[in-house]
Order: C-alpha cells, then structure tokens, then sequence
C-alpha cells in the first residue's frame, strides 16, 4: 500500500512538473496584434519583435502580424479585453499615445487597468523644430518670444488637439507662462506635412518626433531645438541639448510596447517578459531596433506597468490643465 501511494505521488508531480513546463513554453500560435493599417507605428512595433523575437531564437515558429484598424488602436483594445482576454499567444502593439488616449477616455469604458501591460523594448523622443532661417538657436530664446508674443506664433504638429504632437506644443505654451488651450495650433498629416510648413513658412514651430526629424536637421532643412529626453540621444543628433539641459522640464518619450489580456496566465505573462529581457541584450535585437528609427528604452513587466499607469495619470493632469 504503501509502495503504491509513493508510486501515485511520484505519478501527480511528474503530472504537475510537465504541467509547469508546459505552461512556460513558448506560445504554439505567436502573434502580435498592430491596431491600425499596415505601415505606421503599431506596424513598426509589431515588426520588431516578431522580427528579433525569431532572429534571437526566443521563438521557434514565426511570429504573424495582423491588423484591427480603428480608434488608433481602440478598436484593438477592446477587441483583445472583450475577444482574447486569456489569449497567450497574443501580444499587442502600443505606445505613449495609447497611454494618453486611455488617459482622455477614448478607448471607450476601459481603462489602464484592463490589459497587463508587458514591456516597452524602445523609444523615440518629441523635438521642438524650427526653420533653418528661423531667428531662434535656444528653446530659450524661443521660450521669451512665445511669452512677448504668443499670438504670432503658429504651432504645427502631425495630428489633431489633443495628440501628441499637441501635447508636447503645450509644454512650450506652459513654460511661456501662456494657457495651452489658447496656442494657435495646427493639425496637419504627419512630419512630412511639418516639415513642409516650417520651409514654407506657413508655422513657426514644429512639434514632432526625433527619428523622423533627426534627418533633415543633419540636412540643415530645420533647426531642432531641444530634444525631450533625460539625457542627450546618441549619433546624428548628440550635439542637439536637451530641454532639460537648457533650463525646462520637458520630456517626452515617445515609448513602443506591448499588453496581452487581463487573463492571461502569470506563467505566460512570464514567459513573454523573460522572452524580451533575454532578447534586448542582444546584438541582434539592438540592430532591430536602429533600424526602425527607436532608441534605447527597455523597460519590463512590473516596472513597465507602473510607467504605464504614471504616464496616464500624468496626462489627464496634462488633458485637465490645457482644458481638454
């Protein structure tokens, strides 16, 4: 009797062992889910890590990238909370705007709460531009203009009042001294568009993003004044100072990551953050990364959730005193 029951808990922890393994096991089926069309930032973030994810061997199968338009990844949001809350196999694409579109209530009746928010495995950075004929080489400089003057100051920026673009516009208004819901701002499409207005004088200010600005300041077509970030970004643009070096607290990253559903089990949640921590220090993964226009911003599982949630209670105090 006694030999039997050793034997039938030998059984049960053999049972519950490959049980364990079987739940840490790399997802069957991986996906990442990229919540507008083919081709724009979810897609890029998407792109990088079933890329690397496959490159590193983190995964053995490839990883598919589907697509859910809408809402600039509300639609998505929903979709996953609703449809693929215990999903493992799935991650899905984010980023700081989803964050501060969460933060403004336009991802319907969920919250920052309704999805595990799993890492962020890169960055660009908001950068105030100008002109290269622009009388203005400091955000200083630019600052005292816009505070003598606010109303001769055209602000443009790839999105509409309350994006990013606009947001990261309010901040020079704030540090001016002057109400962000009373700058002129411009919505046009994208920083092509910017880019565009600036040589046509059309604005004074550009707001938009490091990567995609970077190249024509090097080509001496715009000015960036500051760049929004801690500490100087490396390569082309290590000579441009940040807004923090010149006296202003002004940062915004403008980070790419990733959620899975609410009910998705700890042990697959787990498999997927150790997955990226083993990848991001990688060679493989760090050319993935430039290649795509990212900077180094790696931020994993409790740590990243908590970024999260504090970047969207900062942007509704953001949202409330620009009067949004």
């Amino acid at each position: 009797m006694i030999r039997f029951l050793t034997k039938t808990l030998a059984g049960a922890a053999l049972v519950t062992l490959a049980a364990g393994t079987a739940a840490f096991a790399e997802p069957a089926k991986p996906e990442c889910l990229a919540g507008a069309k083919p081709g724009g930032g979810f897609d890029l973030t998407c792109r990088l890590a079933a890329n690397a994810l496959l490159e590193t061997k983190e995964i053995s199968t490839p990883m598919a990238v589907t697509y859910m338009e809408g809402g600039v990844g509300a639609v998505a949001y929903n979709h996953v909370i609703g449809k693929r809350g215990t999903d493992g196999n799935l991650i899905t694409a984010a980023s700081s705007g989803s964050a501060l579109l969460i933060a403004q209530g336009k991802f319907g009746k969920y919250d920052e709460n309704a999805v595990r928010w799993l890492g962020a495995l890169g960055a660009d950075y908001g950068v105030l531009v100008v002109s290269a004929e622009s009388p203005y080489k400091t955000l200083g400089e630019l600052v005292e203009a816009y505070k003598a003057d606010p109303n001769s100051f055209a602000i443009g920026g790839g999105g509409a009042v309350g994006s990013q673009d606009w947001m990261k516009g309010s901040l020079l208004a704030k540090a001016a001294g002057q109400e962000p819901k009373s700058m002129r701002y411009v919505a046009l499409e994208g920083g092509g568009a910017v880019l565009t207005a600036l040589e046509g004088g059309h604005i004074k200010v550009g707001s938009g993003d490091a990567a995609e600005m970077g190249k024509h300041h090097v080509a001496g077509k715009v000015r960036i004044l500051a760049v929004m970030a801690p500490e100087r970004l490396s390569g082309e643009l290590s000579g441009v100072p940040t807004a923090r070096e010149q006296g202003f607290d002004i940062d915004w990253p403008v980070w790419r990551g990733y959620y899975v559903g609410k009910d998705v089990s700890d042990a697959d949640y787990d498999w997927w953050v150790s997955a990226f921590e083993k990848m991001s220090k990688t060679p493989e993964f760090a050319k993935e990364r430039e290649a795509r226009g990212l900077f180094e911003f790696t931020l994993l599982g409790k740590d990243f959730d908590k970024r999260v949630k504090d970047d969207v209670a900062r942007f509704k105090i953001l949202a409330k005193e620009a009067g949004m």
